[in-house]
């Protein structure tokens, strides 16, 4: 069973926030994956015709992201959200490499729709990813490794077992439980806001089950979170 779960706190100061969420069992993402580095080619290159030159903080895409971390008393222009960061490398230029093919996948049907997107192994996940202010105890490896961190006292946190797998909600992932190889059970929350992107938010999820099942072989659910539909569950 996979288990993800979004706290009220969270909906309290951000009422109208809804996670799209794709869960993968069996997924192969031990080999490269042709299509899925042509996917990830064509999404850069697309974002980087639209967006070079332009300032990304100001698109009407990432204001809704800026002023959620200002809610959230995270300064938007010094802890950027993942599609912010990932659109702002792209308009410079500097292009976004190849990871690995479920990373891959991800970013793709991320930058396609200008919306964050986690990848999580929840073959690291004892009980449920959640989403949740940070607690005494809770813990963060950076992504590359080196020492721990404690987040902030309240610090909005993707969490498992008091394992922070994304600090500052959408900015930064850890090493605990990043995705490799032998990855096969997969959770990819995609982050939006009922009455401004509910409907890409629901056409990225569409999609990236999509891939995972014919390009991965992976069985796949999909669900929606919000404040009314705080769990969602999957058996597959």
């Amino acid at each position: 069973m996979m288990r993800f779960e979004v706290a009220p706190e969270v909906f309290e100061k951000l009422p109208d926030a809804c996670f799209g969420v794709v869960a993968a069992r069996g997924a192969d993402n031990s080999r490269p994956i042709e299509a899925v580095s042509v996917l990830l080619r064509g999404s850069v290159a697309e974002s980087e015709a639209k967006f070079a030159g332009l300032r990304v903080k100001e698109l009407p895409e990432i204001a809704p992201y800026r002023e959620a971390f200002r809610a959230l008393g995270i300064n938007p222009n010094k802890f950027m959200c993942s599609i912010e960061a990932l659109l702002t490398r792209i308009a410079k230029g500097k292009g976004f490499p190849e990871i690995s093919p479920a990373v891959d996948i991800g970013n793709a049907v991320s930058l396609k729709y200008e919306l964050p997107i986690g990848a999580h192994d929840m073959g690291t996940v004892s009980r449920a990813l959640e989403v949740r202010p940070a607690r005494e105890g809770d813990t963060f490896v950076p992504f590359g490794g080196g020492e721990a961190e404690t987040p902030e006292p309240g610090e909005i946190v993707y969490v498992s077992d008091g394992q922070v797998r994304t600090r500052r909600w959408t900015w930064r992932q850890s090493e605990i439980g990043k995705i490799t190889g032998s990855t096969a059970d997969l959770l990819f929350p995609i982050d939006g806001f009922r009455g401004i992107n509910y409907e890409r938010v629901l056409a990225a999820r569409a999609d990236l089950a999509g891939y995972l099942e014919a390009l991965f072989g992976a069985r796949t659910a999909v669900g929606l979170v919000d404040r009314d539909n705080p769990v969602f569950e999957a058996d597959i």
